[in-house]
């Protein structure tokens, strides 16, 4: 349990649980309530916290899929190049990374001027629904959201996807073979990748249009993909 593996797996662990908490209690308490209202502070501190927590998993996903190329490609060198400093150093550098990201797509949808309608189409506040409601051109904004958190989630998954053939390309002999041990590694991981990235992808890479997949998304990345990943690291 002192490997750097659950050291990440940690953090992950704490980011689902702070990351359901944003908005999972909020969309039960609409749920049973007539009135689904929610101030503009606590929607602005709604997309933050959101906004910081989602970055900063997709920073440590990518983190650990560099952590199994090591450990599968690279067994023999695994505890000199990822040590407890380095553990740590990369812990401090994706927290700070989501928390720069946050500010800045926060600080961007708090200027614009809002004059009605009101009304968010998703069960919590994020960028892109609370952006439509500006009553000024949006479209300098949408752009730098999609150049934002866009651009960061299809990098991280290209490297992510990189990451893994380099992995699957190192053992196909041992697969041919019968040992599937590192791909029953990775596959765990590549799951929870493919759930929590294509919402990002699918959401903030285009513009700021309301589609019917969008509440369906949501609710998986905001509750069942958190749900699935004990499941999923448990069984693994």
């Amino acid at each position: 349990l002192h490997s750097p593996m659950y050291f990440l797996l940690s953090n992950l662990s704490f980011i689902d649980v702070c990351h359901s908490t944003v908005t999972v209690p909020k969309m039960l308490i609409d749920t049973w309530s007539e009135e689904r209202l929610i101030s503009f502070g606590a929607c602005v501190t709604q997309m933050f916290f959101l906004h910081l927590f989602a970055c900063t998993e997709i920073f440590l996903l990518t983190v650990m899929a560099y952590d199994r190329y090591v450990a599968i490609c690279k067994p023999l060198q695994y505890m000199t190049v990822i040590n407890w400093k380095v553990c740590v150093l990369l812990a401090a550098t994706l927290w700070t990374g989501g928390t720069i990201h946050s500010i800045a797509l926060t600080s961007l949808t708090v200027k614009l001027p809002y004059c009605g309608p009101n009304e968010i189409d998703n069960f919590f506040c994020d960028v892109p629904q609370v952006v439509k409601l500006a009553c000024t051109d949006t479209h300098i904004i949408e752009i730098l959201i999609i150049s934002n958190s866009g651009l960061i989630s299809m990098v991280c998954f290209g490297v992510l996807l990189v990451s893994y053939t380099v992995i699957l390309v190192s053992v196909k002999e041992q697969i041919y073979k019968g040992k599937w041990k590192a791909l029953f590694t990775c596959a765990a991981h590549l799951t929870v990748v493919t759930l929590f990235l294509g919402h990002c992808i699918f959401i903030y890479s285009r513009p700021s249009i309301s589609l019917p997949e969008d509440k369906v998304l949501s609710m998986f990345f905001s509750a069942v993909t958190p749900l699935l990943n004990p499941l999923i690291y448990t069984l693994r």
